[in-house]
């Protein structure tokens, strides 16, 4: 699926997220702006956050932030690294190891184009008894087999 991407200039689900979160953050100075701005742009994206990490996170800020006695800034690097401790400590807590990424990275690909091959074969039955019903009996010539459809012949 990746090369697929890849050979039409396509971005990844990820890279996407990523351009957008790059493009959408890039003048925020402090990390409770940045890390509003990331929640805004997930909600504005339609993913939900199902296991809560949003607001560990916060609660992970407002833990350094009364640390620190002053608002986090991003280019405070030494003050960063302890946030960056904090998230480790919330990822180990959710199980999710960064070796892991790649991984669910792909996964999450896989299923995306799944649901997308799903709506494009149920467009395509649409589209083709759209056109019989239009046809009327010229129609009858048309037989599609459905197991062409499969989207394991896509991937």
């Amino acid at each position: 699926m990746k090369t697929v991407r890849e050979k039409a200039g396509l971005y990844s689900e990820s890279q996407r997220i990523s351009n957008t979160i790059r493009d959408f953050t890039e003048g925020i100075p402090d990390a409770r702006s940045y890390l509003e701005k990331l929640s805004e742009i997930r909600v504005k994206s339609g993913i939900k956050d199902e296991i809560g990490a949003e607001k560990m996170m916060m609660e992970a800020l407002e833990k350094v932030e009364k640390q620190l006695k002053k608002p986090l800034m991003r280019s405070d690097k030494k003050s960063m690294a302890l946030l960056q401790a904090e998230f480790d400590v919330i990822n180990k807590k959710l199980g999710i190891r960064k070796e892991d990424l790649p991984k669910l990275e792909e996964k999450v690909e896989l299923d995306i184009a799944k649901v997308q091959l799903e709506e494009i074969k149920q467009d395509a039955k649409e589209a083709i008894e759209t056109h019989k019903k239009r046809q009327g009996a010229k129609a009858a010539d048309i037989e599609v087999d459905v197991k062409s459809l499969d989207m394991r012949n896509f991937l």
